[in-house]
């Protein structure tokens, strides 16, 4: 609507005179000034009004029912936009859009505007916003518990190819979906002493101390039939400015104490690899632990008054080692807030907490130098060590428990550098510990907790990720969902199970033509998105063979990119073969810190140069990276993509949920026996995924054994070829020793196994070539993976976790 529109306003219905309304008393706009900014508030906010029905009814639902509350634990809500979540639980797109469409507004466009929230990284933030949604629409009483990052996660810019990071900027203009709770704010105290009286008691007195405030973000169930409330800390300090300093003339001193505070909450993952930054991150995960336990507690007695039936009304799951703290915290609660005897504290702890692993990376299993943990929190190193004292005794009773198995077991690890083991406190502390893939949970067992495993053999478990269907398919990928419904029905929105009726269409020539169609148009969408971004243009009838996740070793972006050059250099070698066209699509951040990562992402690049301005490869090969990786950009790529990358080395991946978005919408799978990869070529069916490489058994075999990669490397002519090639400089002609370091780590080492599973790799590839000449059996088998994927809905994960963990259902 432009300033000098003077059309009357007509045919408005109710629902665009409330968002006129808010727009003119919320925003302060008159609705000829307005920007799509200001209509998108509006729209948020107007919404909002109705949601909050919802959740209070809710809330008082719970409340009389005294109904058993789920508390999940993350450091990472990668939640993404919500405005097109919440229309589409609700049922509203289409009312919406034509309220909106008679002021003159996309609501296309305004929700192309709203900012990403900031709040997570990958996988494991994202399965915790796909399970927040789930809860709410299975219908548990749950609350998230996370931080309210100022900056959250780095905005990535790719400059000349190298990936430079800078502040995400999400709350800049406010947040309109958030309400602060000034009454949930809470102590969170640091270092300082710990004394004690000759009755016993205990008294920790901090050194200093922060407030923890709540901001209560509404998270709606499918149908709204409930909402349930994601809570994160934002942090203060108790005296924002020191008068006696400002007066004193030091004005930037007189802040300190608000600028240490918000420290806590400004980024997501401050880099460890100094002192100071393993300080503010194990700060960070303190203060959150700290305000969502007493905020639990606090809510507990408030309404059941017996602290001791904690674990009847509350199920407390930890995402991670992340806020292992948290047992720490409550038993310190317990003990000396609740005055419980150490037994007792330790059984109620025992029996409210839940941990699930994500990891069996040893770097990533969390553990803190001694001293540091004792300087900052001395009265929950007194705990650990009590409850270490408990476990070990315990452990020594066992006949199978030898010396090494009870250091194994300890809290405290006592090679080297004395720490203190975070896995280990969550695992001892949980009556349940659940893996997320089937493999990943026998590894567990195997591996990093085998020695744990063997002193509580009934504890692990095996819970595979999910993801809501809600946003990756009928959200990111309307047409599919269209075309589905017209197909099978309905049935499938309220139970991803039902999906499994599209089986059949496989068959159907006519469905499969009109399956294709939605995928090229998908295809035609990102292409023109990233021909405006970067001015790549891309041809939609290639074949798009997409990797896209956080940069790591393990996830193998460099096998990837090494197959790249191999298949440049057979084009260009023998132009007179029949290439299937093939476009490359990479996206993912790389930790700040991370050289070897941030290496890749540049040759990614390096080769994305090279290829894309070579004529004599033609159109049959193009590569982008597209910067920024984020939920936005996963819902634009994923329902575009024909071949899905699932490459991680056997055993390192812990489930994915990357896998399942692709499959769901269409792409196959190329990928390892790894993660939930070997659940999905169960469900889909051996024919229709692409399956390459070692194993786990394998890998493990190999790294225990003599294994020379160099031997590898010089037996296979593409791979020497195109790991020379890089070495020596063709791809970085103004740094030619730029990648040597990085590839000559893959015959000196190659722990990640590229040189192991790249002629299998690139053997797979070629498969996937004449797999794609066949396009009709290409199209049956993107229905199958389609039909055959339900399983994987984070529904069904959240209903195992409540009936098998929680105890809530």
């Amino acid at each position: 609507m432009t300033d000098n529109d003077t059309t009357p306003a007509i045919d408005r219905s109710p629902l665009a005179g409330r968002i006129v309304d808010t727009l003119i008393h919320r925003i302060g706009k008159d609705e000829r000034a307005a920007r799509k900014h200001d209509w998108l508030a509006a729209t948020i906010l107007t919404l909002r009004d109705e949601i909050i029905d919802k959740w209070m009814a809710s809330t008082r639902q719970a409340h009389a029912a005294g109904a058993k509350r789920v508390y999940y634990l993350s450091l990472e809500f990668l939640i993404g936009r919500l405005l097109r979540d919440a229309l589409s639980n609700l049922g509203r797109n289409a009312e919406v859009a034509e309220a909106l469409a008679s002021l003159g507004v996309d609501l296309a466009e305004i929700e192309e505007i709203e900012p990403d929230a900031a709040l997570g990284n990958g996988g494991l933030g994202r399965l915790a916003a796909c399970f927040m949604e789930s809860m709410a629409t299975l219908e548990l009483p749950a609350y998230g518990y996370g931080i309210r990052y100022v900056n959250g996660m780095f905005r990535q810019r790719i400059d000349d190819g190298w990936q430079v990071e800078l502040p995400e900027t999400w709350l800049a203009h406010g947040n309109p979906w958030e309400f602060e709770r000034r009454e949930s704010a809470y102590f969170i105290g640091f270092g300082g002493e710990v004394t004690g009286n000759e009755a016993g008691h205990v008294h920790w007195k901090p050194a200093e101390a922060v407030e923890a405030v709540a901001y209560d973000t509404p998270v709606v169930g499918w149908r709204g039939k409930r909402v349930n409330t994601l809570r994160l800390w934002s942090a203060r300090a108790f005296d924002p400015i020191r008068l006696d300093a400002f007066n004193a003339g030091d004005h930037i001193g007189a802040l300190a104490g608000q600028a240490r505070a918000e420290s806590l909450v400004r980024v997501l993952y401050p880099s460890d690899s100094s002192s100071a930054g393993q300080e503010l991150r194990l700060r960070q995960e303190y203060f959150f632990s700290s305000a969502s336990i007493q905020d639990i507690v606090r809510r507990h007695v408030q309404y059941f008054g017996d602290i001791r039936t904690l674990p009847d009304k509350a199920a407390i799951q930890l995402n991670d080692t992340h806020p292992a703290v948290s047992v720490a915290e409550l038993m310190r609660l317990l003990i000396d807030h609740h005055d419980l005897p150490f037994e007792e504290a330790w059984e109620v702890t025992r029996r409210t907490f839940g941990y699930t692993n994500h990891t069996l990376l040893p770097e990533a299993l969390e553990s803190w130098p001694l001293p540091l943990f004792e300087r900052l929190l001395p009265r929950h190193m007194q705990l650990i060590y009590a409850i270490n004292g408990r476990v070990l005794r315990e452990a020594r009773k066992s006949p199978s428990m030898g010396d090494h198995s009870v250091a194994a077991i300890s809290l405290i690890d006592e090679n080297g550098e004395r720490r203190v083991r975070m896995a280990n406190l969550a695992f001892v502390a949980s009556h349940s510990v659940n893996g997320v893939a089937a493999l990943h949970t026998e590894l567990m067992k195997q591996t990093v907790f085998a020695d744990l495993h063997r002193l509580y053999p009934e504890r692990i478990n095996n819970k595979t990720n999910g993801i809501t269907p809600r946003r990756w398919l009928m959200g990111c990928n309307p047409a599919l969902t269209a075309l589905i419904r017209d197909a099978i029905g309905p049935a499938f929105c309220d139970d991803a199970a039902e999906l499994r009726s599209l089986d059949s269409f496989a068959d159907d020539a006519s469905f499969r033509e009109r399956f294709a169609e939605v995928k090229r148009s998908n295809k035609v969408g990102l292409s023109n998105f990233i021909r405006e971004s970067t001015g790549l243009r891309l041809d939609p009838d290639a074949l798009f063979d997409v990797q896209i996740k956080r940069v790591h070793e393990y996830k193998r972006q460099l096998l990837n990119i090494i197959e790249t050059v191999a298949l440049y250099d057979q084009i260009r070698s023998h132009p007179e073969k029949d290439w299937t066209p093939r476009v490359k699509l990479f996206a993912g951040k790389a930790a700040s810190s991370y050289h070897n990562a941030k290496m890749i992402i540049k040759l990614a690049n390096d080769v994305a140069k090279r290829i894309n301005s070579d004529p004599s490869v033609g159109g049959l090969l193009k590569v982008a990276f597209i910067s920024n990786y984020n939920v936005s950009l996963a819902e634009r790529i994923i329902p575009a993509a024909d071949l899905s990358e699932q490459i991680s080395t056997a055993g390192m991946e812990a489930s994915g949920t990357g896998n399942m978005k692709f499959a769901l919408n269409g792409a196959l799978t190329i990928g390892t026996l790894d993660g939930a990869n070997i659940e999905i070529k169960d469900h889909v069916g051996d024919e229709n995924i692409v399956i390459f490489g070692l194993t786990a058994d394998e890998v493990a075999a190999k790294r225990a054994g003599d294994y020379r990669p160099r031997e590898i490397i010089e037996g296979s002519r593409e791979l020497s070829q195109a790991v020379n090639a890089i070495a020596s400089g063709v791809f970085s002609p103004d740094d030619p020793d730029r990648y040597r370091d990085l590839m000559n780590g893959l015959y000196d080492r190659d722990w990640f196994m590229v040189a192991a599973d790249f002629d299998g790799y690139a053997a797979a590839q070629r498969s996937v070539d004449a797999r794609w000449a066949d396009r009709s059996n290409w199209q049956a088998s993107a229905v199958r993976n389609v039909a055959r994927v339900g399983w994987f809905s984070s529904d069904r994960t959240i209903g195992e976790y409540a009936r098998e963990i929680w105890g809530a259902m």
